[in-house]
C-alpha cells in the first residue's frame, strides 16, 4: 500500500490543536510538506516545531488567518500562492458553532457559521484547485461531523452547516474527479478535543449534571465505550490524502467507534 507523501504539499486548517494538529503531524510523518493555517500566530509557531522533518524535501511553514473574515482569508491565500506555491492536499477543518436548538439560534449565528465553514472552504478550494490540476494530484478532505448522517440533539446550527458542507463536498467530487482530484469528508464522533470539553461544559451548566457523568454518558453511547483520540481521526484523513486512496471519492467516513446508527 502506497502511503508515501514525499514531494507532496498540504495546507491544513485549524491546525494548532486537536484533529487539525494531529492531521498535520501525521501527514508530515508520511513525507508531506505542511503549511499550517490558523488565527493564533504563537500557537502556530508552537505547532510548527512538532512536525516531522525527516526528508530533505520537506519544508514546513504557516499562515495566519481568521475564518471569521473570508475576504481577508482570500487575500492572504492568493498572495501566498502568487509566489508560485502549489498544494496537492487541502484539509478543511475549523471549530464548530456553539450548541443550542436550531429554532432558538439567531440569524447571525447561521451567517457566521456559514462563512466560517462553507464560504472559507470554497475560498481555499478555488485558490488551490488550479495547482492540483497542474500537479495531477489533488486531495480535498473536509473534517465535518457525524451529524451529516444523523443530526445531533442540541447542535442545531452545527447540524445545518455541516450538512451544507457535506453536499458542497459531494458536488465538488463530481466536478473534480476527472482531474485526479478527490473530495471526501471525515466525520468525527466524540473526540478528545477542546470542542468536546466545551460541549460537555455547556451541557453540564444547562442540566446541572456533572461533567464527568456527561462524559460517561457519551462513552456509553459508543459501542467501543470510549471517545476517540485526535490521532485516530487524523489517521483517516492521512489515508484519504495518500496515493492508496486514489479511487475513493465523494464519500463520508465516520470515525466514531460505531456510534452513528446508519450506514
Amino acid at each position: 500500500m502506497n502511503l508515501d507523501l514525499s514531494g507532496k504539499s498540504a495546507l491544513v486548517c485549524g491546525s494548532t490543536q486537536g484533529i487539525g494538529l494531529a492531521a498535520a503531524q501525521e501527514l508530515a510523518q508520511m513525507g508531506a510538506s505542511i503549511t499550517l493555517l490558523a488565527r493564533n500566530e504563537e500557537k502556530l509557531k508552537s505547532a510548527l516545531v512538532t512536525l516531522s522533518s525527516d526528508l530533505v524535501s520537506q519544508n514546513h511553514g504557516f499562515l495566519v488567518a481568521d475564518f471569521n473574515h473570508p475576504d481577508k482569508l482570500k487575500s492572504i491565500i492568493e498572495n501566498h500562492l502568487a509566489g508560485g506555491v502549489q498544494y496537492n492536499i487541502l484539509v478543511n477543518n475549523t471549530g464548530g458553532p456553539a450548541g443550542g436548538p436550531a429554532i432558538d439560534a439567531g440569524l447571525d449565528e447561521f451567517r457566521i457559521a456559514f462563512n466560517q465553514h462553507l464560504v472559507c472552504n470554497q475560498v481555499l478550494a478555488q485558490a488551490l484547485v488550479s495547482g492540483m490540476k497542474e500537479l495531477g494530484y489533488g486531495r480535498i478532505i473536509n473534517v465535518i461531523s457525524t451529524s451529516v448522517k444523523i443530526p445531533l440533539n442540541g447542535l442545531g446550527v452545527s447540524n445545518t452547516i455541516r450538512g451544507a458542507v457535506a453536499n458542497w463536498s459531494k458536488t465538488l467530487s463530481n466536478e473534480l474527479g476527472q482531474f485526479n482530484i478527490t473530495v471526501n469528508n471525515v466525520l468525527p464522533g466524540a473526540t478528545n478535543t477542546v470542542r468536546l470539553s466545551s460541549i460537555i461544559e455547556n451541557k453540564a451548566k444547562k442540566t446541572g449534571n456533572s461533567e464527568s457523568s456527561i462524559l460517561e454518558g457519551m462513552k456509553n453511547q459508543v459501542p467501543m465505550k470510549r471517545v476517540a483520540e485526535p490521532e485516530e481521526v487524523a489517521n483517516a484523513i492521512a489515508f484519504l490524502a495518500s496515493p492508496a486512496a486514489s479511487y475513493i471519492n465523494g464519500i463520508n467516513v465516520p470515525v466514531d467507534g460505531g456510534r452513528t446508527g446508519s450506514l
